[in-house]
């Protein structure tokens, strides 16, 4: 029989006209729009820290932690081989990395550490610049920051929590507080027959000597393995705000069990858990029946952080987005060069710089001293979280296709963004909730309403359409709107406000290209579609990719 021949490797084809690495960036200096809007709202000290955070995330080292991390789940151990409990969950080295530069560079204290100004647009900044490499790792950094304010409201308990937090550093082992660097703190308020009608949860509370016991259940409990958490259960007197350490004073394990972790869309780098309350000591903060009050301080910080990490996100997608666009080739032109992707990827823009503006401008007013900037702060931080988180889904989607099917693929970053994108608008109140929470404050503190109208008169007689956008805006919260309609005001709310800041410090290319698809109706139903005249030069030249 004739011997066959050997087979060979035949070269098919060459690999060419693919966009290099994405890494080796600083992802603050290189964004020009957070750059700008940061200086602006939180003034010169906040770049130092933030462009050393920038630096260090879109190194290429951390941006291959943020993809190791949600490739390797966390995991549940419920006992150990003798049968002891344990409920721990164990990560993956990558995460554990994570947390200890999220904690170095002070994303979760330094709002409360730097006392000036703009300590808290440096915070939401710092958590944005985070997100864009890795997002599940902001859920308890997010808690933590979030938690002092309630805290706070019982100094006497919590003194040694605040100063591990404050002054801490990431130390993963569960051990007694007083032992620690730092710690981190979650947060386990809903139920499973209530969800956010927390008014409906059926945990007890019972006295025991100075502290209490809860019995009962915790439908989402995200991040199980910080040192303690802020939840809600009931006395005598009502719902009540309460402090479950997981290690106890005298060093053994608190009675709270893990019953399993989530399987969730996205987010799979956080481990999220249901958990049931055994006859678990806690400690009580504020006054039995007062719960909501003190632990709707933390929820108003997380708030922020919906913002802040949504942000993260769009500018991560944007930038893959144009990176790739202005390296890729087709038809004989370089994609950004095509004038219909140039429209795509201009309008993306828009939505960007409206989303930083609104972002930052409602962090510094978490810094503010003045009543109305508080009022401000309590109804924008809805308003912002509402739209944004709203836009956010198809936005990353948008960033997909300019890549194409190579868009697609796991080996891209987008579809972990995009399974991302949802889960700051269902977080902290889903959209229902934050527009009627919007409906009720208008309606409860007249400050806040006069706070948001001060607000947007500073653009007052710049654009003709503007103003006749606010003064329907205006007439229309003159009234008590009804339910029927929360979706509507909150909606049109965010655009006015988002308009206004781009007409007070943006170039007026950018201002007038969204007043003009967003406020005038000039735009289309999905991205790129603006209107002729609409400087696009100039649009793309804030968001270019350096």
């Amino acid at each position: 029989m004739p011997r066959h021949a050997p087979a060979t490797h035949l070269i098919t084809h060459d690999v060419t006209n693919q966009p290099p690495e994405f890494g080796g960036r600083n992802l603050f200096l290189s964004d020009p729009v957070l750059h700008e809007a940061t200086r602006r709202e939180g003034g010169d000290w906040v770049e130092q820290p933030l462009s050393a955070l920038g630096a260090e995330m879109g190194s290429e080292e951390v941006l291959a932690l943020g993809e190791e991390a949600n490739r390797f789940p966390p995991e549940l151990t419920v006992f150990d081989r003798y049968g002891r409990r344990l409920d721990e969950v164990r990560f993956h080295p990558a995460y554990h990395r994570l947390m200890e530069i999220a904690m170095r560079h002070r994303i979760h204290s330094i709002a409360w550490a730097e006392d000036r100004p703009g300590s808290h647009v440096a915070h939401a900044a710092s958590l944005a610049l985070f997100t864009e490499a890795e997002q599940g790792t902001m859920c308890p950094i997010s808690m933590t920051y979030a938690s002092v304010p309630a805290l706070r409201h019982q100094p006497d308990v919590t003194g040694p929590w605040l100063s591990k937090i404050i002054d801490g550093r990431y130390d993963a082992p569960l051990k007694p507080i007083g032992e620690k660097a730092g710690i981190t703190v979650g947060m386990a308020m809903t139920e499973k027959q209530g969800g956010s009608d927390v008014r409906a949860n059926t945990t007890r509370a019972s006295r025991d000597g100075e502290a209490y016991r809860l019995v009962g259940h915790k439908w989402f409990c995200s991040a199980p393995m910080c040192d303690g958490f802020l939840t809600l259960a009931n006395t005598e007197r009502g719902l009540s705000c309460f402090l479950v350490p997981r290690i106890l004073p005298d060093g053994e394990r608190n009675s709270l069990h893990v019953m399993r972790l989530k399987d969730k869309l996205g987010n799979k780098s956080n481990a999220s858990s249901e958990i049931e309350y055994h006859d678990t000591y806690a400690m009580l903060l504020g006054e039995e029946g007062r719960g909501v009050p003190v632990i709707i301080d933390m929820v108003h910080h997380t708030r922020l952080d919906t913002m802040a990490g949504t942000l993260g996100i769009m500018r991560m997608a944007l930038a893959q987005a144009q990176h790739h666009v202005s390296h890729r080739r087709a038809f004989q032109k370089t994609l950004i060069d095509q004038p219909v992707m140039r429209a795509v990827i201009a309008d993306l823009a828009l939505e960007y710089e409206a989303a930083v503006a609104l972002t930052m401008r409602v962090a510094r007013a978490f810094s503010g001293e003045t009543e109305t900037e508080k009022a401000f702060a309590r109804l924008a931080v809805a308003v912002g979280k509402y739209w944004l988180t709203k836009r956010n889904p198809n936005f990353v989607y948008e960033c997909m296709e300019c890549h194409g099917g190579a868009g697609y693929v796991e080996e891209s970053p987008l579809p972990r963004l995009y399974r991302e994108a949802p889960l700051n608008a269902i977080w902290e109140g889903s959209g229902n909730v934050i527009a009627l929470d919007i409906l009720r404050t208008l309606m409860k503190e007249p400050a806040a309403r006069e706070a948001y109208a001060q607000e947007l008169a500073l653009s007052r007689g710049v654009d003709s359409r503007l103003d006749r956008y606010v003064d329907e805006l205006q007439a229309g919260l003159k009234g008590v709107p009804q339910e029927a309609q929360a979706r509507h005001y909150a909606e049109r709310m965010a655009l006015a406000l988002q308009a206004s800041l781009l007409m007070r410090h943006t170039p007026r290319a950018v201002a007038d290209a969204f007043i003009a698809t967003r406020i005038a109706h000039e735009g289309g139903r999905s991205y790129g579609i603006l209107p002729q005249g609409a400087d696009i030069d100039a649009i793309l030249q804030r968001v270019a990719v350096h």
